[in-house]
């Protein structure tokens, strides 16, 4: 069920490099129920854009949400400005999140800013009975956040590209460098690291895609991806997670 609310900014700091992080407490929080699903807000300033943003949930209970942005745009820079007791008009309940968590060994795979929905995820898993490592993707030291959180849930590994912490190259390096083994894998970045995965292990994988939303609730059709079986689906009703056999790999 969708609801839009108004919450409060009750902590917002930055973690990394145009990395902030943003807690929101209010009565919209409880209609979040699945780790993967994602929040539409209205960034309440005259000169913002038309359109809300959506963005990815790091944790959640009944009255928080804890988001995790990067500021990229107009909106984002507006974004980074609130200051703890603004409000934000928010939609919640979006989306179809990590619903399926069986298997006794998973692993949960991140890449740059699809780090923080696998945190609530890996607790998710974690919370089942499942042995959980995480595997977290990033471009420089710069850019990293989060793995001590990450590190008080589970065995955590890092990559960079550059090297400069961690495993020099991509979350798969990892994966195969340390030996990882899982049944089941579930992971959010950006395209190229979805695609590889899915072509390296096309079972028994959950991948959340990011997509250009205009309305968050499937009416606009605007994030629409093929998938195999299907004309379309919408990345915001259907999705953001889609299993790896369905997805059609570019490339």
């Amino acid at each position: 069920m969708n609801y839009q609310g108004i919450m409060t900014i009750t902590s917002h700091r930055s973690i990394a490099k145009d990395v902030y992080e943003m807690v929101l407490e209010g009565d919209a929080a409880k209609y979040i129920t699945t780790a993967g699903q994602f929040i539409n807000i209205k960034i309440n300033d005259s000169m913002t854009p038309y359109l809300r943003r959506p963005m990815s949930i790091c944790d959640y209970n009944d009255h928080m949400i804890k988001l995790i942005y990067k500021v990229v745009g107009q909106g984002t820079k507006l974004l980074s400005q609130k200051r703890v007791g603004e409000t934000l008009d928010c939609l919640t309940g979006l989306g179809h999140g990590f619903e399926e968590m069986d298997g006794h060994e998973a692993v949960v795979i991140g890449g740059g800013l699809g780090v923080p929905p696998m945190y609530k995820t890996a607790k998710a898993l974690l919370e089942k009975g499942i042995k959980v490592t995480a595997v977290l993707g990033f471009n420089s030291a710069e850019d990293v956040f989060y793995v001590d959180e990450f590190k008080a849930l589970c065995p955590t590994y890092v990559a960079t590209m550059d090297g400069t912490v961690g495993t020099k190259g991509n979350v798969i390096d990892v994966i195969n460098n340390e030996g990882i083994t899982f049944d089941h894998y579930y992971t959010c970045g950006p395209l190229p690291m979805l695609n590889a995965l899915a072509r390296t292990y096309p079972e028994n994988g959950y991948l959340s895609y990011e997509a250009r939303m205009g309305c968050g609730f499937g009416a606009c059709m605007g994030c629409s991806m093929k998938v195999k079986g299907h004309p379309y689906k919408r990345v915001c009703v259907e999705g953001p997670v889609f299993k790896s056999e369905e997805v059609i790999i570019d490339g």
